[in-house]
């Protein structure tokens, strides 16, 4: 029987049901094979030569496949259909013959489906090939250019701007799109303008809302009524005339549907929708995908295979009917800048699947499939056929003029089933019009009709306006102020200009995908490292750049532009395409790049820390330091006066502002705390005293806290107490400051063994402890007020460590299918997780304990043990028979190999900088 390979257990359920007992199914887990985090890895000297070394927790995966080689004299390599996936099947054909797994006399083939269904499967058996030479080739280029990236502008962050974590070829150029974006909001100044609008009526008595285009005799633009005085002449202007519509012009429009699906539209169209992040929608996908539910879930193409075309087109008919069907199918071609690797588009893999059959209890992937389902099906779908009508009304003098906009959808085609999300949703036309002619009266309606409240009063004709209770759902939307004329319904409305919206993940990855940065595949997990890393944080949806964030991007911007230059990344990424369709050396692509990328790093070896930071304080100091209102110099300390602000690194990493009259004057900011938001003018504020001593609230480079008395030279350090996450600085007094200072708070003798339970707030948040024993409270105010009943029942929830009775699981999933014993789910002290045998994995952040399937705690359970914990798991029934003694003495000697290697790798080792490398070259 052939031994046939994928890279999950998942994908290897799912295909070996289709393929059945002809064929062994196994799972690679993943790249087997990886460069190992130390100088040489890739040799620049000798033509980038790489040494790779299979993954400790890959070694028994490579193993099965080389036993089952033992019996079935056949390898075919069936791993995902992009680049990614020929590297997979690179690795395994070679670590396989080095090993000698594979004989003179194996045929070895590559097979690719797009889908997991049996159809494709069975097909792509008949089609085998060899594995792709220029795409491995792109693999091994972009794989050496990340390693010699991240391995050698890592160590120069952390020798020159201390708390940087990374660098990366892809991921700094991310990083530098959201500083860019926040410090272009932060420079950003508001510019006012106003607008005029009137509800008129027709002879018929029925209303519509007209905006002032024309105002004496000259078109307006958007930025000429910039006062209230501009505006309310504007009103009085509309007031003293009359009107007639002038023209009524009604054309007819369409508008088509979007294209289905491809990787970056998924995922910003499930963050706009459901409110994914990147990583979360590509989980869901690939499970989806495993099934064989969905297409493979990372392309480029948005086109369609023509049996799945004809398919959608009979499931709109039965479902819709013909008039939902357009004569001809429709074509899709990609726009997207280096779109590259011709797959189809990410469709369900029956169109007569719809969400409603859909066989899956994870509420993730029934939205995701409904998304998919639907976008598919309206991209085949008539387009929607719209009347819009403009209304032009003039008064006779022609100095006032006033336009009204609507739209009616006369059929709704593919809106019947979808509508693409918008990320910054602005006013749109589409009011519906009421009946109006040509040449006949327009005026003003009667204010009072609309149900206008006056109040707050500055002037007789100045109010807060209410919106009218009518059908003009957008009458006064995002008004900061109106004036309105006091009998008709005039009004005048004030706006401000808006800075540039923060990137979502959504926008982010379509930004990255216009200027050509990265690949659909690597779109998730570059977004999540910034994230992880501390660079980036997420908020309300937004990203947000952390002063670690600014100060990386502030460094490589200066030191290494052209390698965070958008243009430069771009063309790389160009030169990849030109490798994987065999059109370009990926040597000399290397080699070009090692030249001057090597060059830049030499240069910055006799760089001082001090000299970086007096850089960086430059470039940043528009944000670090704004002009003040009064005109004064934005760098005097504002606490002492006497002082300069200046940036100063700190040693646990980051950074922060400090005086320069230090240790004199303690004052200090967060970087992103340029105009005092940070609580900083409430610095040293004296709260009351607490016998003799003074307690004080303090503003720190970490954030604010409260202290009893003073530091002195007997008492260096006085008793602190930070300020819980969610409490003010500008409402805490003095009894809050007592509280906080006298924590941890002692509840009582616990009732089993008599030692002391205290409540407290930690690292982690709220707590209650007991001997060794912690556990977690959901709020900061039941640290002042639990008492003990509730302390025991919070204690005994907790998952005993050290013996004692184990704590209740939150739920029990069942049985694992294929080695037994229970799986069930566990709340533990950093978070929910799946508990099998003595095998703990944590949830995803995305995924709630009530929403975890026993499919999916299978997979993490499975995932936790292949990378070697401390305890062995139960190992699987083998297909084909060991003897059990060989098989031991086998993984003694494998133990015995591994232990000798690490003790040789630890007497060699460089410290620090090597092990720091791990991540670096990631």
């Amino acid at each position: 029987m052939p031994v046939v390979v994928v890279e999950s257990p998942a994908k290897a359920k799912t295909i070996n049901k289709y393929l059945g007992s002809d064929y062994t199914v196994l799972a690679s887990y993943g790249h087997v094979r990886d460069l190992p985090p130390k100088d040489g890895s890739v040799d620049p000297e000798h033509g980038f030569e790489m040494t790779w070394e299979v993954a400790s927790d890959s070694k028994k995966h490579v193993k099965a496949i080389a036993d089952a080689l033992k019996d079935d004299n056949a390898l075919i390599l069936a791993t995902d259909p992009d680049r990614e996936g020929e590297a997979i099947s690179w690795h395994l054909e070679e670590t396989l013959r080095a090993r000698r797994a594979i004989k003179k006399d194996t045929p070895v083939s590559r097979v690719v489906f797009n889908a997991i269904t049996k159809s494709a499967v069975t097909e792509a058996m008949k089609n085998p090939r060899t594995v792709d030479e220029p795409l491995v080739h792109a693999y091994l280029a972009r794989r050496a250019l990340d390693y010699l990236v991240g391995f050698n502008l890592s160590p120069v962050l952390w020798r020159k701007l201390p708390g940087a974590k990374s660098a990366g070829r892809v991921q700094s150029v991310c990083l530098r799109l959201i500083v860019e974006r926040e410090m272009e909001i932060e420079a950003f100044r508001a510019r006012e303008y106003w607008t005029v609008a009137a509800v008129l009526e027709t002879p018929r008595g029925q209303s519509f809302e007209a905006r002032l285009v024309t105002l004496g005799g000259q078109k307006l633009d958007k930025f000429d009524l910039t006062t209230a005085t501009d505006a309310e002449l504007a009103v009085k202007a509309i007031d003293s005339r009359d009107f007639t519509v002038a023209s009524v012009e009604a054309k007819p429009g369409t508008r088509n549907p979007a294209p289905p699906f491809m990787t970056s539209t998924l995922q910003q169209e499930a963050s706009r929708k459901f409110g994914f992040g990147a990583r979360q929608t590509m989980q869901a996908a690939q499970r989806l995908y495993e099934a064989g539910i969905i297409t493979y879930m990372r392309t480029d193409g948005i086109d369609m295979a023509p049996e799945a075309v004809m398919a959608a087109r009979d499931a709109i008919k039965d479902r819709y009917g013909a008039d939902y069907v357009p004569k001809s199918p429709r074509m899709y071609k990609n726009k997207a800048k280096n779109a590259q690797e011709a797959h189809e588009c990410i469709r369900p893999t029956e169109m007569t699947r719809d969400p409603s059959k859909l066989k899956v209890t994870d509420d993730d992937q029934r939205k995701l499939y409904d998304l998919i389902w639907k976008r598919t099906i309206a991209s085949q779908m008539e387009a929607a056929r719209l009347e819009r009508t403009t209304v032009e009304v003039e008064s006779a003098d022609h100095q006032v003029a006033l336009r009204a906009t609507g739209q009616v959808v006369m059929f709704d085609g593919f809106l019947k089933v979808y509508e693409e999300g918008r990320d910054d949703v602005e006013e749109g036309d589409d009011k519906r019009l009421p009946q109006i002619m040509q040449g006949e009266k327009a005026k003003p309606a009667p204010a009072d009709r609309y149900a206008v409240e006056y109040s707050n009063l500055a002037a007789p004709d100045r109010v807060d306006f209410e919106p009218p209770l009518v059908e003009e759902e957008e009458w006064l939307l995002r008004c900061d102020r109106a004036i309105l004329n006091g009998d008709k319904a005039i009004l005048a409305q004030q706006h401000f200009t808006q800075p540039p919206p923060r990137y979502t993940e959504a926008t982010l990855v379509k930004r990255m995908e216009e200027l050509g940065i990265g690949r659909p595949s690597t779109y998730a997990s570059i977004v999540t490292t910034i994230q992880d890393r501390g660079y980036v944080l997420k908020d309300k949806n937004r990203l947000i750049p952390e002063d670690k964030g600014r100060l990386v991007t502030a460094f490589l911007s200066n030191y290494f532009s052209r390698y965070v230059g958008y243009e430069f990344t771009a063309n790389l990424e160009d030169e990849l395409d030109d490798v994987s369709a065999g059109a370009r050396d990926y040597h000399e692509v290397l080699d070009r790049f090692w030249k001057d990328f090597s060059a830049a790093i030499a240069e910055t070896a006799d760089l001082r820390i001090s000299e970086v930071l007096e850089k960086i304080d430059e470039v940043l100091a528009p944000h670090l330091y704004p002009p003040r209102e009064d005109g004064s110099d934005p760098r005097i300390c504002p606490k002492c006066g006497a002082g300069r602000l200046n940036l100063k690194t700190a040693r646990s990493g980051g950074a922060f502002i400090g005086c320069t009259n230090y240790p004199d004057c303690r004052y200090t900011r967060s970087l992103s705390a340029v105009n005092g938001d940070d609580g900083s003018e409430l610095d040293g504020k004296v709260l009351g005293h607490d016998g003799e001593d003074e307690i004080s609230l303090r503003i720190g480079r970490f954030g604010p806290y409260v202290q009893r008395g003073e530091a002195t030279e007997e008492v260096p350090k006085p008793p602190r107490a930070s300020l819980p996450k969610g409490w003010k600085p500008e409402e805490i007094d003095l009894d809050k400051a007592l509280m906080l200072l006298s924590l941890p708070r002692e509840i009582g003798p616990h009732p089993e063994d008599g030692e002391t339970v205290e409540a407290g707030i930690g690292r982690y948040g709220p707590f209650v402890k007991h001997g060794k024993k912690y556990a977690n409270l959901p709020d900061v105010e039941e640290v002042f007020t639990i008492g003990m009943n509730r302390a025991v029942e919070v204690l005994a929830q907790k998952k005993t460590r050290g013996g004692g009775t184990a704590a209740k699981p939150l739920r029990q999933l069942g049985e694992h299918p294929e080695k037994g014993g229970a799986i069930d789910v566990m709340a533990g002290r950093y978070g929910p997780y799946v508990k099998w045998e003595k095998v703990n994995a944590t949830l995803p952040k995305d995924v709630e304990p009530g929403d975890v399937t026993l499919e999916q705690a299978v997979e993490l359970i499975d995932a936790k043990a292949a990378k070697g914990g401390k305890t062995k798991a139960k190992a699987a029934p083998a297909k084909t028979a060991k003897a059990p003694k060989a098989a031991g003495k086998t993984a003694k000697k494998a133990t015995a190999k591994t232990a000798s290697a690490k003790t040789a790798s630890a007497k060699t080792a460089k410290p620090t900088a090597r092990t720091k490398s791990t991540k670096a070259a990631e």
